[in-house]
């Protein structure tokens, strides 16, 4: 009987995150109610209140989520013996949930996700430049910044052409530009 529960548990949520995303395309969040999101995904409301808070609440879940898996990800990544670049893992992850990203990563305003990947890129590169090399923290912070910001702008701008590179050319363009800046460019 649990599993049956479980099964329907996570049916239930899967079916209110795929409907909040289809919402997420046409407008944002703060225009959507919980009973359109009910109704798209054909689940009554006290169903829904007893996942999440709101539809707020279950937006946050969702990048929560992402982070948590972008987070395992960089985790597992050993700098010195990875042929991967941290870069290419990620762009790997954003493939496998480009509908998502598609619709998160919109500069909307209005979620959180696009500043959570921002902050959880910084910490790993701020951490990873920090043992690598005797340079001060403030300028490694703001080196740090301005890669990831970049980076981030990139991604963006990948997803909106449809992903016209794999993600081993866009990864290697980015580690270029981060590692060579304009210097770089001709080489590409």
């Amino acid at each position: 009987m649990n599993t049956k529960m479980d099964r329907r548990k996570k049916y239930t949520r899967m079916v209110l995150k795929d409907s909040l995303m289809q919402l997420l395309k046409e407008k944002p969040i703060s225009a959507i109610t919980v009973k359109e999101l009910c109704e798209l995904a054909d689940i009554n409301r006290s169903t829904f209140y007893s996942h999440y808070g709101d539809h707020y609440d279950l937006l946050s879940k969702i990048e929560e989520e992402i982070i948590e898996d972008m987070q395992e990800k960089l985790q597992m990544f050993n700098m010195w013996t990875e042929e991967l670049i941290p870069i290419e893992m990620i762009l790997e992850y954003i493939v496998d949930k480009k509908d998502v990203f598609l619709v998160l990563l919109k500069e909307n305003g209005e979620n959180n996700l696009h500043k959570r990947v921002r902050n959880l890129a910084h910490g790993f590169l701020v951490n990873h430049l920090m043992r690598m090399h005797s340079i001060e923290k403030d300028k490694i912070e703001y080196l740090s910044m301005f890669i990831v910001s970049g980076s981030i702008q990139m991604i963006i701008s990948w997803l909106d052409r449809g992903m016209d590179k794999s993600e081993k050319e866009l990864a290697g363009m980015i580690n270029t530009f981060a590692n060579k800046g304009l210097l770089g460019v001709e080489s590409l």
